[in-house]
C-alpha cells in the first residue's frame, strides 16, 4: 500500500464529502454475525447515531422482512434519528426465480422499510449460481436485472454486492464479468465486488477490479472479509484500482474473522491519500465512536487496534523515549491527536531517563531539572519490575510511586490517606460445602485508628468490603469507587507452589479508569497491594484532603 498520496488523477486531494466516494457501513448487518454480538432494537439505534455522528455516507441497517428485529429498526430509525449525514440502506436479495420481482414478497419488504437506498446481494459465481440458487446462469442475470430495474422504478437508489465475485471471476471471469454489467446496464449506482470468502491478496484484488472496470464502465465498490488479515489492505488496494465505494465495519466487527475495519480504512483514505471522505472534523471522533460502539456491543475495545487502540501509540523502548523527547515524529506515523488518540509513555525496565521524564511531563510533573530524580525513579522502576511488578499496565501506581520520590523517597509515603497496621482474611469451610470469608483490616486515618470488618464472596472481595467499611465514613468520595477488573497472574518461582503472584485491578470513579499493581507471595497480600494504590489514587482524584 502507497504510504504518500498517489496521484490526483486517481485520489484528488481536494475531494469534498459526498457522491463522488462513498463510505458504506454494514455494522449493523454484517458486522452484527460476528459470535458474541446480538443486537437489540436499541443497541442498532445507538450505534445508527454514532455512525452518523462519524459521518459516513451510507449505513445498512439489516434485512428487513427477514425478521422482526430488522423490520422495527427501519420503522424506529427512519421515525426516531434525525440522519445528518448518513442515508440509510435496506439490505435484500434479487428476486427468487420464475418470481416476477413485484410478487416477492422479500423483494416487496425492501420497498416498504422506506429506506432511500436498497443493496441487493447477488450470485457471480456460476457454482453457486447453480448449486445454492438451482438455477440457470440466463436466470441469475434475469432476477439481477429485474429486481434492479423494479426497485429503480419506485425510487429506490440500488447497489448491487456481488457475492463471492473475486472467487467467481477465477473459476469464470466472462460470467462474473456479465452480472457486473447486468446490474450496471439495469440502473444500479454502484456494483460492488464482495471477497465473501475472504481469501484474497491485495495484488490479486487490484488486477480484478481494474480489469472489470476497463470491461464494464460500472462504478465499483468493494467489500472484504478478514479471512487472510487482508481485508483492509485489498480495500485499500481496490481503491488503488479505481472503486469509489468501501463496504466497511466498526473494529472490523463481521463473521469469522471478520470485515474490513471502518476506523483504519477511512484514516488511510484522509491521512495517506489525501481523500476527504468524512465531514470536516469527523476523523477527530475516530476514536471515541470506536470505542463507544465496542461498548454497545459489549466488546472491550481492541487495545492494539491501528489508530484508535489505546497502544496504538504507546512507547516502550528507552530509544524510543530519546527520540519522542526531541520530536514525537520521530516514532509516530502521524500526529494521534488527528484520530482522537494520544501518545503514551509506558514505563517499565527496559524504560531509560527520556522514558521517566516524558511520562511524569504526561503526568503534569516537569523532572527534566533534577537528573539525581530521575536517575532514583528509574532505579526503583527496575528494581520492582525485576521482583514482579509491571507498570506499563499500572499507571496509578506508577504515578504513585513517582509522587513518592519527588516528595522524599518510599520511606515517606506522600499524599497517602491511611496507614495499615494490619489485615487479616479468613476462609471457612464449612461441611455442607458452602464458604464463608471474612476479613478485619486496621489501619490509621486522619489520627483516628479504624478497625472495621467485612464479609465477601471471597478472601479479596472481604478485604475490599472492610477496606471500604472502615474509611467511607472518613472519606465520603470512596461510595464513588468501583472495581472494574481483577486479573491474577502466577509469576515463574523456583519452588511450586512458591511462585510469586501478580495482581492488576482496575478502578473507576465513573469518569476515568485506572489500574494499579501488587505483587506478593500470596494472591490475598498482592490485592493488598493493589487495593491500596487504587483507593488512594481515587482519593486523589477526588480531591480529599490526605491524613493518616
Amino acid at each position: 500500500m502507497p504510504q504518500d498520496a498517489p496521484s490526483d488523477a486517481v485520489h484528488p486531494r481536494d475531494a469534498r464529502p459526498g457522491d463522488d466516494f462513498h463510505v458504506f457501513d454494514t455494522t449493523l448487518r454484517d458486522g452484527a454475525q460476528r459470535e458474541g454480538i446480538n443486537l437489540s432494537v436499541a443497541d442498532k439505534l445507538t450505534i445508527a447515531r454514532h455512525l452518523d455522528d462519524f459521518g459516513v455516507g451510507f449505513i445498512e441497517g439489516g434485512w428487513p422482512g427477514a425478521n422482526p428485529r430488522d423490520t422495527e429498526f427501519f420503522q424506529r430509525a427512519l421515525a426516531e434519528i434525525d440522519f445528518r449525514h448518513a442515508q440509510l440502506v435496506a439490505f435484500g436479495a434479487t428476486r427468487r426465480p420464475g418470481v416476477a420481482a413485484a410478487d416477492d414478497p422479500q423483494v416487496v419488504a425492501l420497498a416498504e422499510s422506506g429506506a432511500p437506498v436498497v443493496t441487493l446481494v447477488a450470485k457471480s459465481h456460476d457454482r453457486h449460481v447453480e448449486l445454492a440458487l438451482r438455477t440457470t446462469r440466463e436466470e441469475n442475470l434475469a432476477m439481477v436485472r429485474d429486481t434492479v430495474a423494479h426497485l429503480r422504478g419506485l425510487g429506490r437508489r440500488v447497489f448491487v454486492d456481488c457475492e463471492h465475485f473475486f472467487d467467481g471471476h477465477r473459476a469464470d471471469p466472462a460470467y462474473a464479468t456479465q452480472v457486473v454489467r447486468t446490474a450496471h446496464e439495469a440502473g444500479a449506482d454502484v456494483v460492488v465486488l464482495c471477497d465473501t470468502n475472504g481469501g484474497m491478496l491485495p495484488g490479486d484484488v487490484q488486477a480484478v477490479v481494474r480489469a472489470v472496470l476497463a470491461d464494464t464502465g460500472a462504478r465499483l465498490g468493494v467489500h472484504a472479509q478478514d479471512d487472510t488479515g487482508c481485508a483492509v489492505a485489498n480495500t485499500l488496494a481496490a481503491v488503488d484500482a479505481g472503486a469509489t465505494h468501501v463496504q466497511c465495519t466498526a473494529n472490523g466487527y463481521g463473521e469469522r474473522v471478520g470485515n474490513a475495519n471502518l476506523f483504519p480504512v477511512v484514516a488511510a483514505l484522509e491521512l495517506k491519500y489525501g481523500r476527504r471522505v468524512l465531514p470536516e472534523g469527523a476523523l477527530a471522533e475516530m476514536t471515541r465512536i470506536s470505542h463507544a460502539v465496542a461498548e454497545v456491543v459489549n466488546l472491550t475495545p481492541s487495545t492494539h487496534q491501528p489508530y484508535v487502540g489505546t497502544s496504538a501509540f504507546a512507547h516502550k523502548a528507552g530509544l524510543h523515549a530519546s527520540a519522542i523527547k526531541v520530536d514525537p515524529d520521530l516514532y509516530q506515523h502521524i500526529d494521534p491527536e488527528q484520530v482522537g488518540n494520544s501518545m503514551r509513555m509506558l514505563v517499565s525496565d527496559m524504560a531509560g531517563r527520556a522514558s521517566v521524564e516524558l511520562k511524569g511531563r504526561e503526568l503534569g510533573y516537569d523532572l527534566s531539572g533534577d537528573r539525581d530524580l530521575v536517575g532514583r525513579i528509574v532505579e526503583r522502576v527496575k528494581e520492582k519490575e525485576l521482583r514482579g511488578y509491571t507498570y506499563e499496565a499500572a499507571d496509578a501506581s506508577f504515578e504513585l510511586l513517582l509522587r513518592d520520590e519527588v516528595h522524599g523517597g518510599p520511606d515517606r509515603r506522600a499524599e497517602r490517606f491511611f496507614r495499615l497496621e494490619s489485615w487479616r482474611a479468613i476462609v471457612e469451610d464449612r461441611p455442607d460445602g458452602s464458604h464463608a470469608n471474612e476479613a478485619t483490616v486496621r489501619l490509621w486515618a486522619k489520627g483516628e485508628r479504624v478497625v472495621a470488618t467485612g464479609e465477601g464472596n471471597g478472601p479479596v472481595n472481604a478485604l475490599d468490603r472492610a477496606l471500604r467499611v472502615g474509611l467511607e465514613r472518613i472519606y465520603p468520595g470512596l461510595a464513588r469507587l468501583e472495581l472494574v477488573d481483577y486479573k491474577v497472574r502466577i509469576l515463574e518461582g523456583t519452588h511450586g507452589t512458591e511462585s510469586t503472584t501478580r495482581v492488576l485491578i482496575s478502578t473507576s470513579d465513573g469518569a476515568a479508569e485506572w489500574s494499579t499493581v501488587g505483587v506478593a507471595e500470596n494472591v490475598i497480600a498482592a490485592s493488598w497491594q493493589a487495593l491500596e494504590d487504587a483507593y488512594t489514587y481515587g482519593l486523589l482524584r477526588a480531591g480529599a484532603t490526605p491524613g493518616e
